[in-house]
C-alpha cells in the first residue's frame, strides 16, 4: 500500500514537514512527538492556545526527550483554548497570519504542528490553510482511523490539492480499521505512511518504540 501517488517538490523544503489532520483531538502532538524523535528535528507550534496545564510543546519535549534549544517558541500563546480566533479575540489579541514565517533552524529538520484543522479561523479574514499554502511545504496529513473520519478527512485532501499544497502522506491514528484507511488512501489517492495506535501508558518510551514499529524513516524524505 506504500505507493507514491503525489507529486513532492526537491527543495529545501525536505527539511520542514508540516503536521495537519482533520481537527482538534486526533492526535497530531503525539504523532509530532514520535516524528521529531524519529527524523531527530526541532518542533515548532506557532500558535498555542490554551496555557492551563502541559502545552503542546511541553508535551512534544517530554514525549520526545527533547532538550530545549529543539523548541522553537510559539508566535502566539493564546492563555484561552479554542480554536485560534475565538481564543484571541478572549485575549484580545489579533493574530497575524503574515507574522507567520517558517523560522531558520540552519539546516536541522523542523516539524511544525498546525492547530486543529485546515478551515480553523485564525482572524476574520484568514485560515490555516492560507498560512500552509504560503509555505508552500509538504504536509502529514493525520487522520483518525474512526468510519466516521472519512468525509473528513476525504474533504480535507480534497482542500490541499485545490490548493496545490504537496501532501507527503497519510498518518492514521487508533485502532486498526482497514476498511476506513483503504477508503481514505484509495479514493483520497493519498500515500499511507502507517498507523500510531492507542499507547498506554504514554511515555517516552512506549511512544518511541510504537512510532519505530509503525513508520519507516525513509517514507518521509521527499
Amino acid at each position: 500500500m506504500r505507493t507514491t501517488l503525489d507529486k513532492r517538490s526537491s527543495s529545501t523544503s525536505q527539511q520542514r514537514i508540516v503536521v495537519t489532520g482533520t481537527g482538534a483531538g486526533v492526535g497530531k502532538t503525539v504523532f509530532c512527538a514520535g516524528l521529531v524523535n524519529l527524523l531527530g528535528a526541532k518542533f515548532w507550534k506557532p500558535i498555542q492556545a490554551g496555557l492551563e496545564g502541559e502545552t503542546d510543546a511541553e508535551r512534544v519535549a517530554r514525549l520526545a526527550s527533547l532538550s530545549p534549544d529543539r523548541i522553537v517558541p510559539e508566535r502566539y500563546r493564546l492563555q484561552t483554548a479554542g480554536w485560534p480566533q475565538c481564543s484571541a479575540d478572549i485575549d484580545e489579541v489579533r493574530i497575524d497570519a503574515d507574522s507567520l514565517d517558517v523560522p531558520d533552524t540552519e539546516g536541522q529538520p523542523l516539524v511544525i504542528e498546525g492547530t486543529g484543522g485546515l478551515m480553523e479561523p485564525l482572524n476574520c479574514g484568514s485560515l490555516y490553510i492560507d498560512v500552509l499554502e504560503k509555505w508552500r511545504l509538504p504536509v502529514v496529513f493525520c487522520a483518525s482511523t474512526a468510519m466516521g473520519s472519512i468525509n473528513c478527512a476525504l474533504l480535507s485532501i480534497e482542500a490541499l490539492r485545490r490548493r496545490q499544497i504537496d501532501i507527503l502522506g497519510i498518518a492514521f491514528v487508533g485502532e486498526k480499521n482497514s476498511d476506513a484507511v483503504r477508503a481514505i488512501c484509495e479514493i483520497g489517492r493519498v500515500r499511507w505512511l502507517g498507523r500510531l495506535p492507542w499507547i498506554a501508558p504514554l511515555a517516552a518510551d512506549t511512544l518511541q518504540a510504537a512510532f519505530k514499529a509503525s513508520f519507516w524513516r525513509d517514507d518521509f524524505k521527499l
